[in-house]
């Protein structure tokens, strides 16, 4: 009888995990996902997300430029081909939604390898893609006004899944989801205020926000969602944003999953009482205009600019789809 009472004890040894373990998400999707729909959400969302209300956006959603520039008679081809005519040189002329640019005025220029958009404008034309909650009604009013598009949703020959603007309630999410969503929630905001910056006012403008009023949005949102949420690098701008060791090894296996060309699932680290979230920041576009490369990117004027701001600055140098840091997000159980 002892040594079955040792055996059980030997393996309830074995079977308990230290509390503070770091869990990497599950995966459960059995089916591989289109590459091109990662890249839109990491390098167009920011702008053209599905979630933001009508009257709060800086950009049309991606489902209105779906439908603009995809009819019944266009090929895929072509409209990859627009979508990188588009990126290299986009100008009021070379759009195909003046209402937008009425609206919004000329999306500043990116800087994409044709790669990147060749999948992304695949994942377009193949894919039904999320849509707000208010589009569909804004489409029925522009075609009663006369200015409908094409049936470019309807080209996708998969299935997506429809995003709603609806709260979901957090108490049916996991801790990764719910971190990750904490995480981009705040992205979100930081990015649409940036943007209007540099739309309005130019990259200096841009600058000045992010060093002003990047913290308090963080901590405006940190609140919302009863969370304390932080960005922090191995090359930080501000000290402030420096990563700790154990922030440091996260940052590791999100590079090393980029170079692998793997997907990256948040990390979860819990204890006994709180959870603690990291995912990757991963560099756009629009981030080079401050975090590229001195003289290719950046321009001299930003380059003067930091210097006065972050004499010790250490985030510089990047290229697109490349990790400058992480989300960390900590909220209790």
């Amino acid at each position: 009888m002892k040594y079955y009472i040792l055996i059980l004890v030997f393996l309830g040894l074995f079977s308990c995990k230290k509390s503070n373990e770091p869990s990497y998400g599950k995966k459960k999707i059995t089916k591989q996902i289109h590459a091109g729909k990662k890249l839109m959400e990491n390098n167009c969302y920011v702008c053209h997300n599905p979630t933001t209300s009508h009257d709060d956006r800086i950009a049309p959603p991606m489902v209105a430029i779906k439908k603009h520039y995809i009819s019944k008679e266009i090929t895929k081809q072509e409209f990859i081909s627009s979508m990188q005519n588009w990126i290299e040189h986009p100008t009021e002329e070379n759009s195909k939604m003046p209402g937008a640019i009425k609206k919004f005025g000329v999306m500043p220029k990116q800087y994409f390898s044709k790669e990147t958009v060749q999948q992304i404008s695949e994942y377009m034309f193949d894919f039904e893609i999320a849509s707000p909650e208010w589009f569909e009604k804004h489409q029925n009013e522009e075609r009663g006004k006369g200015k409908g598009a094409g049936n470019g949703q309807g080209k996708g020959k998969m299935k997506g899944k429809m995003m709603q603007e609806a709260r979901v309630n957090e108490d049916t999410l996991s801790y990764s989801e719910r971190g990750l969503k904490y995480a981009l929630s705040t992205k979100a905001v930081l990015g649409k205020n940036l943007m209007g910056k540099i739309q309005k006012e130019g990259t200096l403008a841009a600058l000045a926000f992010c060093e002003t009023a990047a913290y308090p949005l963080t901590d405006s949102m940190a609140v919302v969602h009863k969370a304390t949420i932080k960005r922090v690098s191995d090359k930080p701008r501000n000290p402030n944003n420096k990563a700790n060791k154990e922030e440091l090894g996260y940052i590791k296996i999100f590079k090393n999953n980029t170079i692998n060309n793997s997907a990256s699932e948040p990390i979860v680290v819990k204890n006994a009482t709180n959870v603690s979230v990291y995912y990757p920041i991963t560099t756009n576009g629009m981030c080079l205009q401050c975090h590229g490369k001195p003289k290719e990117q950046i321009s001299g004027s930003t380059i003067e600019a930091l210097s006065k701001l972050y004499p010790n600055d250490l985030a510089v140098g990047y290229d697109i789809n490349e990790i400058r840091g992480v989300w960390s997000v900590s909220f209790k159980k």
